[in-house]
C-alpha cells in the first residue's frame, strides 16, 4: 500500500519558520523526484519545491526562493521542506507526491495524494 504522511505543519508568526516532513512507504522512493505543493483557499495547487531522486538538483517556486530548502533522505524514505522567513501568503495545505520531473505539474503527479498538513502564518 503507497503511502504519503505529511507532517510538521502548525501555527506560526511572519518570521518564523517550520520543517515539514513527508514519510513514505509502499513504492521505490529512491526512483522519483520528490515535490511539494501547497493548495490555498480558493486557490489552484501550486508547486513549492522540488527534488531529484539522488537530491542533486533542486527547484523552487519564485514565490518561496531563497526562503525554503527542500531535501531529502532516501535510506529513510522521507522528504523534507524547511520553510524560513514565513509570510502570511505562505498559509496552505502542504502535500508532496512523486513525479518524473523537476518541472512536473500537479496533475502530473504519481501517487494518490495525502492529507497534507496545514500551515497557518499569522500573527
Amino acid at each position: 500500500q503507497v503511502q504519503l504522511v505529511e507532517s510538521g505543519g502548525g501555527l506560526v508568526q511572519p518570521g518564523g519558520s517550520l520543517r515539514l516532513s513527508c514519510a513514505t512507504s509502499g513504492f521505490t522512493f529512491s526512483n522519483y523526484v520528490m515535490s511539494w505543493y501547497r493548495q490555498a483557499p480558493e486557490k489552484e495547487r501550486e508547486l513549492v519545491a522540488a527534488i531529484t531522486s539522488a537530491g542533486d538538483g533542486t527547484n523552487y517556486a519564485d514565490s518561496v526562493k531563497g526562503r525554503f530548502t527542500v531535501s531529502r533522505n532516501n535510506a529513510k524514505n522521507t522528504v523534507f521542506l524547511q520553510m524560513n522567513s514565513l509570510k502570511p501568503e505562505d498559509t496552505a495545505v502542504y502535500y508532496c507526491n512523486a513525479y518524473r520531473s523537476l518541472w512536473s505539474t500537479a496533475e502530473d503527479s504519481l501517487l494518490a495524494w495525502g492529507q497534507g498538513t496545514q500551515v497557518t502564518v499569522s500573527s
